[in-house]
């Protein structure tokens, strides 16, 4: 390999066995190419920092291993799901409901959430913290991070739905 390697020749040369390495890790052509294309990107980006270049192929690996792992994690903690596997578990919104929805709305709502789960609903859903985060942060158990979060959301639907709930607007509801 020449001293300078050019983007070409890279990709030229590393493109086959990445997809390949790709492909073991993610079982489907498409995922397998968007992670080959990723590390491509990454090293388009970051590549010059590469100070010695016979390490080019470990870093060009490494780096696919590393996104790849990035991807599962996401995954894991947003898994996504058919909708219609998951209807039953559904909170019961009319959609008149959800168009009279705003975020002031729901960080009001939040306001209103007992105490002990107002901090761990907020860096889950505003912060975008992992739940580990969060237990390092509040200085609780893991498992107390997700009991609370599952708590505060089922406290903050409530007081959502019965904020836009009919009786909330002739002025009857309690507040």
């Amino acid at each position: 390999m020449a001293a300078k390697l050019d983007f070409e020749s890279l990709v030229a040369c590393y493109y086959k066995p990445l997809y390949q390495f790709a492909y073991s890790l993610t079982r489907t052509e498409s995922d397998a190419c968007d992670l080959t294309q990723q590390t491509f990107y990454v090293w388009a980006t970051k590549g010059h920092q590469l100070r010695d270049q016979s390490k080019v192929k470990t870093w060009l690996f490494t780096t696919l291993h590393r996104q790849f792992l990035e991807i599962r994690r996401r995954q894991t903690r947003f898994p996504h799901h058919e909708l219609s596997d998951v209807e039953d578990e559904l909170p019961v919104i009319s959609p008149q409901l959800a168009s009279q929805l705003d975020s002031m709305q729901v960080v009001r709502a939040l306001g209103r959430v007992d105490e002990i789960y107002q901090a761990p609903v907020a860096l889950f859903y505003l912060q975008d913290c992992a739940y580990k985060d969060i237990a390092d942060i509040l200085g609780v158990p893991l498992g107390t991070v997700k009991s609370r979060i599952s708590r505060g959301l089922a406290q903050l639907r409530k007081l959502l739905a019965d904020d836009l709930s009919p009786e909330s607007n002739t002025g009857t509801a309690k507040s």
